[in-house]
């Protein structure tokens, strides 16, 4: 196999592809049984991975480079072209919905797959190429204006992502100065933000309706492959972050106020957690690496066989630099059967955030990279991200490693920012459900009604003299918004899996990792609820569910005396 800067890229001819699979198709049709027919979906499963895999080398090859004129201009192909990709996959789902032999294809593929087949279905329709290609333009437009941020800041010109440990210095009117900064980047780029999003809630708005949706919620579900609950259930589940868990958020951050001394806690006082400054790894990225591959050579035989093989080709992007795409995630490279690993590296607990978290979607991806189908490689997002933050849990007894003295003060941190998260990733997904049930509304609007949103389940959050943020512009930064609307609430989910597998891995570790890798084979091949029987986790939905983890994070929590780290 090759390294991943070795792994051939070559631009896909779509005509020639569509001939391909018009034949494929036309040959699975006249198929006189069911053999036949699985011997025809394998190919096509390979072609499929195949511009897949081209894909996912020329985005990552772009997000790690926004300014390779090469890649962006494949880039600019595929959002013009993944479309038209789209619909042939769409004829490619018809065909086995209406396969004669589907009770058989059932049978050898898993019911599962034909459940997504159905909700895909109904995500597209020839119409809607051209809403497609504008959709994909937008994003891209997105993406390409947060990469562009240079902020000066003490003489220097900083990336988003390089601004972040000056956000969390001990020196508080630094802290303020580069939050202003950072924000002052959003204020000054607010009607280009406004204008994006604007376009990006009309076009969705129009997809919806043109496929048969009263708004696009429904079809964000159904582009989100969720099978199994609804937003009614969605709802509920807010409802009880709300009632169980907002009350612990606001104890947390009273907490910290007198931690680090404060009359009043600000928004810029949220990402320092204790007086003489955060928990930071204590050496280079290259020392943190190695000390990577000594936790997961200890950790598992899976984790060890897993890093070996990332670190081997070359599987991993850490550092940040100039024309990178901000942010970090996981991705898949099909045909060579390869997770690949993208972050921003900036010299704080973010680092060994990645080096774990997106480590958990890799080794899940790897754990089930044999599955017979693309869909099955990667599960629905909300059990995504249960196999990152487990991983972030599983690796507690190795953080010493790279934290040293300050090992208790990073857990701490750590834990307390899990229950901290979750309010913010409910109040992004009760603003997309504004959003878009009221397509409609003005920028200044959506503005204010995350404002209102925000005070509901971050009431401690205070602004200052913030006119930007205090008009509700914070939500600029948050990439999911633009671009996979409604994946943000499957964080919140996940954290309430995650630590469910917290307090087990306390319990008894063989059985919690057990479990752990149980749930990384399935891989994609049954939907969130099922997964959560095959990991024997607590489904979140039900009543009480955030209550209880609760109530024993908060015992934990209350042990630990924070005053004194």
């Amino acid at each position: 196999m090759n390294k991943f800067n070795k792994m051939k890229y070559k631009r896909p001819d779509i005509e020639k592809i569509k001939i391909n699979m018009q034949n494929l198709l036309n040959n699975f049709k006249e198929a006189e049984n069911a053999q036949e027919q699985v011997k025809i979906i394998d190919i096509i499963n390979k072609e499929r991975g195949h511009i897949e895999t081209m894909m996912t080398l020329s985005s990552t090859r772009h997000s790690i480079d926004t300014i390779d004129e090469f890649y962006d201009a494949e880039n600019e192909f595929f959002d013009e072209n993944s479309p038209q990709l789209q619909a042939i996959e769409h004829e490619f789902y018809i065909c086995l919905n209406n396969s004669k032999y589907k009770n058989e294809l059932k049978d050898h593929y898993g019911e599962h797959f034909f459940n997504l087949i159905e909700v895909n279905l109904k995500t597209f329709d020839i119409s809607i190429i051209e809403d497609l290609k504008e959709e994909n333009l937008l994003v891209s437009k997105y993406v390409k204006l947060t990469s562009s941020a240079q902020i000066e800041f003490k003489g220097e010109k900083y990336n988003l992502s390089q601004m972040i440990p000056f956000m969390e210095s001990r020196d508080r009117r630094e802290r303020k100065e580069s939050y202003e900064a950072y924000t002052g980047f959003f204020n000054e780029n607010e009607s280009k933000f406004d204008d994006i999003y604007d376009k990006l809630v009309k076009v969705r708005d129009r997809i919806a309706k043109k496929l048969g949706f009263e708004n696009f919620v429904q079809l964000a579900y159904f582009r989100l492959n969720r099978t199994d609950y609804t937003s009614e259930d969605v709802k509920k589940y807010r409802e009880q972050v709300y009632k169980d868990l907002v009350p612990l958020t606001t104890e947390l951050r009273k907490r910290q106020e007198e931690r680090l001394g404060l009359e009043k806690l600000k928004y810029y006082d949220e990402k320092i957690n204790f007086k003489d400054g955060n928990a930071k790894p204590k050496g280079s990225p290259e020392w943190i690496l190695e000390n990577g591959k000594i936790m997961y050579k200890e950790l598992s035989k899976e984790t060890d066989e897993f890093f070996q093989f990332m670190n081997e080709y070359n599987l991993l992007d850490l550092l940040a630099k100039k024309g990178k795409a901000p942010g970090g995630y996981c991705t898949f490279i099909y045909d060579y059967k390869a997770p690949f690993i993208f972050s921003n590296f900036n010299g704080t607990a973010d680092d060994i955030g990645v080096l774990t978290h997106e480590a958990g979607h890799a080794f899940q991806t790897y754990s089930s990279r044999d599955k017979a189908v693309p869909e099955y490689i990667f599960p629905t997002l909300e059990a995504c991200e249960i196999h990152s933050m487990s991983m972030e849990f599983f690796t507690w007894p190795w953080m010493k490693l790279f934290f040293e003295n300050e090992e208790l003060k990073y857990k701490y941190t750590h834990l307390s920012d899990a229950v901290l998260f979750i309010p913010y990733g409910v109040t992004v997904d009760e603003f997309q459900h504004y959003v878009y049930e009221n397509p409609e509304a003005t920028p200044d609007e959506r503005k204010r009604k995350w404002r209102e949103i925000e005070k509901k389940y971050l009431p401690h959050r205070d602004y200052e003299d913030n006119d930007f943020l205090n008009r509700g512009g914070m939500w600029f930064r948050q990439m999911h918004i633009f671009q996979v609307p409604f994946y943000y609430i499957d964080y919140t989910l996940a954290q309430i899996c995650a630590l469910q597998f917290w307090v087990r891995n306390i319990e008894n570790h063989q059985k919690a990792w057990e479990n752990y890798v149980k749930l990384c084979k399935e891989g994609g091949s049954k939907s969130f609820t099922d997964l959560l029987k095959v990991a024997n986790l607590k489904n979140p939905f039900i009543e009480g569910s955030v209550k209880e983890i609760v109530i024993t994070v908060k015992k934990w929590l209350e042990s630990v005396k924070d005053g004194e780290l």
